[in-house]
């Protein structure tokens, strides 16, 4: 074949060639004939030829005898080989290409593009599958080959690695000539050029992959459809081949060839075309399921029904390719989901109603596997299993199961499973998939579960659904947060511990928290009172709602009662953890303490029950208690105002009083708590009680602009009056001897005194009422054991009598009255002086009667101090004081009656009967106040100057009071001071006078 014809070597390569096709020579034969023609060639011109010569050699026989074309461009793979090797040598010592590449060879690499491209575009049906199958396999080659290379290492990033490669004119060359032959088979045969693809990236992956990034990227529709497809036929035909589409299930990849190219080419296109991808995934599932649907976009006479065996292996091959790469599953999962609606739901059950029963335990084992793994879109997988598999109602299902009931039992089972499966990840949590038995489950290295990752960010909504206690969906949903608690460690488990406790309406819900402590409290420890600590601070940061804020404050207070009903009861299984929320809320006291002031009456009312029932913890700061305290004061008289406020029926009513009885509860426990607690709180409520603000509550009065007090329903300032009658009157009551300096009323004259308008009074039961409740927890705390103990509390009353006044509770409330009432009394002023002495303490003795006219509270709270003995005396200045107004009362009303005066009688027997039960006057002078009524204001007098007098002469003293062990009380031995008979006269003479109206009463008098 060497034969030169006419000099020219070329002229006998076209006659050998010009033969019938009978005498048509193999690929192989024709090889080693343009070898030996090269040669000859050679021998022809004397020298060896170099490889830039052989290379036009090849080119030019290429273009005049297209028929060789497999043997040259077997010939060029060399050419492109040196090319490539002489374009990296230069790199790696110069830094660039240098021009002898140039001139060598990228000439001829631009000759034989052109004379491709040329053939490509006159005939692409006989040049675009052989040129594409040669450039890509070519590309695979000198990737491979070059890997190890220094300027081309594999750690290098893709989009290096294509700069790198697309800089070089062989490579270039090569990527432009297959993407023009894909760009000339997609209309007739893309799979050819794609199949090219795929077996290329198998042989050669990872080396390949910056060229399926860089053909991806120019034809990304195409691609993706046809990568998909080719990988689905693929995967079919080797399923056929095993006699199973999901043998082995997840081993699936490692024997199907082209799956993980598929992958690998999906992978490098989702940075730039997720949006393809996940429309053509969801395609191909629509698709499957319909089968009339076309295969691709590309192939319209190729249809699922056409070939069943090809839907029938999409969905599992979907699966497949989701569980080598979960990427691909977390972008497409969102809309999946939704797509699955229930026509969708039917046609996928009918579709894999034909498969045998091991390959759907492989598919649903599959799809576990799947879910678990995603690392993203988990809970909206969570939400569609637990809607789907959740049980319909009784009442609406009928006694034919629907066909809807096999898509609930699959849902169903694939829940379950999926619980299964996260169970064991979440309790096998060491790196070698083997338990420690002697280490606890959060001590050993734990793996990612993505799935349970995710979730960890919806915990809240995770614990909402549950708490809806719809039939088997909160029992899996419990159930799978139980395992996010213990997967997410004690900081997620704190977390949905106060998602339950916050978000429970009902026992029955709040029950739910107590199973997931249970479950919990096995591999935590101190659970609760991170909860509890999480709770107070989103109280601090304001984080809940206000109803989210009351329905936490009422199930904490749940925990602690059922903790009562359980010691009257048997012992369960609430015990342990009631106790720990016991003391949990009692570290926090001062922290819930502010609630009770809340704007919104629902907290304060849920506030107040929870400390009304919590423990007080055993060592507090005293700033915490006063704060506390001070807090439980001021909320005890907001209780009180809006029980009054038209809350009086219906469940605002309810609660209202709900709060008023647990307001006066915490009030008493405070004060039993310490000393220090106890003097607080009684402080608090009297001053709280004559406090302007507060005096409507309790029946007080307003005062006018000289400070008398006025009712507050008088509001008539048109009353006719007359200013210099008033003034007169009242001057009349007292002798200014000598004095220059006096204090009038100040008024309009003519109109009257000035008076503010003011709101009516409350309802007089309403007062009552007030009062009652306010002398309740007065007398309790006197009652408590917080002081003085050792003295007053050893002696207990009986079943049927009060508990005894504390006598030194009942001190502080004396003191306490008599610093708010006049507050410019010394307490050295015990001992009561003549009765001309209260001409210098008369601005005084005025103060003190108004406060007792404008606040009617203050002669309870006189009757529970003189129940303490000897506590009345140290209100001896108030005491002296109204005696001294009331004297000078009646001695100024002696044409009136005394029925006439009703608050001054009532006034003046009040005293008496305080002071008596004080034990500040002997019972004879004690029971003076008995013949009030009957007596006119001049005996009225009489009988308080002899009041007066006794008292003067036998000192309100606490040395003279005696504790008696037999009645656990202080007494007062009267036969000490004296000889009382001189007191008792006027009293006799007074009874004589009226002895037809006081006969009755003499007996009462007698010594």
């Amino acid at each position: 074949m060497s034969v030169v014809f006419d000099g020219n070597p070329l002229t006998a390569m076209q006659s050998s060639h010009s033969q019938s096709p009978q005498t048509a020579l193999s690929a192989h034969e024709l090889s080693q004939e343009i070898k030996s023609f090269i040669s000859g060639v050679d021998a022809v011109q004397g020298r060896k030829l170099s490889v830039r010569e052989h290379a036009r050699c090849a080119v030019r026989l290429l273009r005049s005898v297209p028929t060789c074309r497999g043997a040259v461009l077997e010939h060029l793979r060399s050419v492109y080989d040196e090319h490539v090797s002489a374009f990296l040598h230069n790199l790696e010592t110069e830094g660039d290409a240098g021009s002898v590449v140039s001139s060598n060879l990228e000439d001829i690499i631009q000759e034989v593009h052109g004379v491709l491209s040329e053939f490509i575009r006159l005939n692409p049906r006989a040049w675009a599958p052989l040129v594409s199958s040669w450039a890509v396999d070519l590309l695979g080659q000198l990737s491979s080959k070059h890997a190890g290379r220094r300027i081309a290492p594999h750690s290098s990033s893709l989009n290096e690695l294509l700069q790198l490669w697309m800089s070089c004119a062989a490579t270039r060359s090569l990527m432009e000539a297959y993407s023009q032959c894909l760009a000339a088979m997609l209309s007739w045969c893309p799979d050819a050029c794609v199949d090219a693809l795929l077996n290329t990236s198998v042989q050669h992956s990872p080396h390949f992959d910056w060229v399926v990034a860089h053909i991806g990227s120019a034809f990304p529709g195409t691609i993706i459809s046809r990568v998909l497809a080719c990988g689905l036929k693929d995967f079919c035909s080797h399923g056929a081949k095993e006699q199973g589409i999901m043998v082995m299930g997840g081993d699936k990849g490692n024997r199907v060839p082209k799956i993980g190219s598929v992958v690998g080419i999906l992978g490098h296109l989702a940075a730039h075309h997720s949006d393809s991808i996940r429309k053509e995934l969801l395609r191909m599932f629509q698709e499957s399921l319909s089968p009339s649907s076309p295969l691709s976009p590309t192939s319209s006479s190729t249809s699922w029904e056409s070939s069943p065996q090809l839907r029938r292996a999409a969905v599992p091959f979907l699966l497949q390719l989701a569980a080598l790469s979960p990427n691909l599953f977390g972008a497409v999962s969102a809309e999946l989901v939704e797509l699955l609606n229930p026509p969708v739901l039917l046609q996928l059950q009918a579709l894999l109603l034909g498969f045998p029963r091991e390959e759907l335990d492989n598919m649903l084992g599959l799809a576990v596997h799947l879910i678990s793994q995603s690392p993203s879109g988990g809970a909206r997988v969570l939400r569609f299993l637990a809607d789907t598999a959740t049980p319909a109602s009784v009442i609406i299902s009928g006694p034919t199961s629907s066909p809807h009931e096999g898509v609930r039992e699959g849902c169903d089972r694939l829940l379950q499973m999926l619980l299964l499966h996260l169970h064991k990840l979440v309790f096998n949590r060491s790196e070698g998939g083997e338990e420690k038995p002697h280490q606890s489950v959060l001590s050993q290295p734990q793996r990612v579960i993505p799935f349970l990752e995710e979730l960890q960010s919806h915990v809240g909504e995770l614990c909402a659904e549950t708490l809806r206690l719809e039939r088997k969906r909160h029992l899996w949903l419990h159930q799978l947060l139980c395992l996010l608690s213990v997967y997410g460690g004690p900081t997620v488990a704190t977390e949905a511990l106060c998602q339950l406790l916050t978000q429970a309406r009902n026992p029955e819900e709040l029950a739910l928290a107590w199973q997931l402590h249970t479950m919990l409290s096995s591999c935590m420890a101190g659970l609760i009172p991170a909860a509890i600590t999480r709770c107070v601070a989103q109280i601090h940061t304001h984080t809940l709602g206000l109803r989210q804020l009351k329905q936490l404050l009422l199930n904490l207070a749940a925990a602690i009662q059922s903790q009562d009903e359980e010691r009257r009861g048997s012992a369960g299984a609430l015990s342990s953890m009631a106790v720990q929320v016991c003391s949990a809320v009692s570290g926090h006291l001062h922290d819930f303490g502010p609630l009770l002031l809340h704007g919104d009456p629902a907290v304060s009312h849920a506030t107040v029950r929870l400390l009304s029932c919590s423990p007080l913890p055993r060592t507090s700061s005293p700033a915490h208690l006063l704060l506390l305290s001070r807090a439980a004061v001021s909320h005890f008289f907001l209780a009180l105002r809006r029980r009054g406020k038209g809350t009086k029926v219906g469940r605002e009513g309810g609660q209202a009083v709900e709060a008023v009885n647990c307001s006066v509860l915490l009030l008493s426990r405070l004060a039993a708590y310490s000393p220090l607690t106890l003097k607080a709180v009684l402080q608090q409520l009297v001053e709280g009680a004559l406090h302007k603000g507060n005096a409507e509550l309790f029946g007080g009065l307003i005062a006018d602009m000289s400070g008398a007090p006025v009712p507050v329903s008088f509001v008539c300032p048109d009353v006719e009056a007359s200013l210099l009658d008033i003034n007169c009157r009242f001057g009349t009551t007292v002798n200014f001897s000598g004095s220059v300096w006096s204090v009038f009323h100040a008024g309009v004259i003519g109109k009257g005194l000035k008076v503010r308008t003011a709101t009516e009074l409350p309802d007089p039961s309403g007062v009552i009422q007030n009062i009652q409740t306010l002398l309740l927890i007065v007398v309790q705390c006197c009652s408590s054991s917080g002081l003085n103990s050792s003295i007053n509390g050893s002696q207990s009353s009986g079943p049927d009598e009060p508990p005894p006044i504390n006598a030194e509770a009942a001190k502080v409330v004396a003191i306490t009255l008599v610093e708010n009432i006049c507050p410019d009394v010394s307490n050295g002023e015990l001992s009561w002086p003549l009765e001309e002495h209260a001409r210098t303490t008369v601005e005084r003795d005025i103060h003190i009667r108004r406060c007792f006219e404008a606040h009617p509270v203050i002669f309870p709270l006189l009757q529970v101090v003189a129940a303490g003995r000897p506590a009345l005396c140290y209100c001896s200045a108030m005491l002296r004081g109204l005696l001294a107004t009331l004297l000078s009362y009646w001695e100024a009303s002696r044409e009136m009656s005394s029925t006439d005066s009703p608050w001054h009688l009532q006034a003046s027997c009040l005293l008496v009967s305080c002071m008596g039960e004080g034990q500040l006057l002997p019972p004879v002078l004690a029971n003076v106040h008995e013949a009030f009524p009957y007596l006119t204001p001049f005996e009225v007098r009489l009988l308080l100057l002899a009041v007066w007098e006794y008292v003067r002469g036998n000192g309100p003293m606490p040395q003279k009071f005696i504790f008696s062990s037999e009645k656990g009380v202080f007494c007062r031995d009267f036969t000490r001071d004296g000889d009382v008979a001189r007191y008792v006269a006027p009293i006799h003479s007074v009874l004589h006078k009226n002895i037809d109206r006081l006969g009755h009463l003499c007996w009462r008098f007698q010594l």
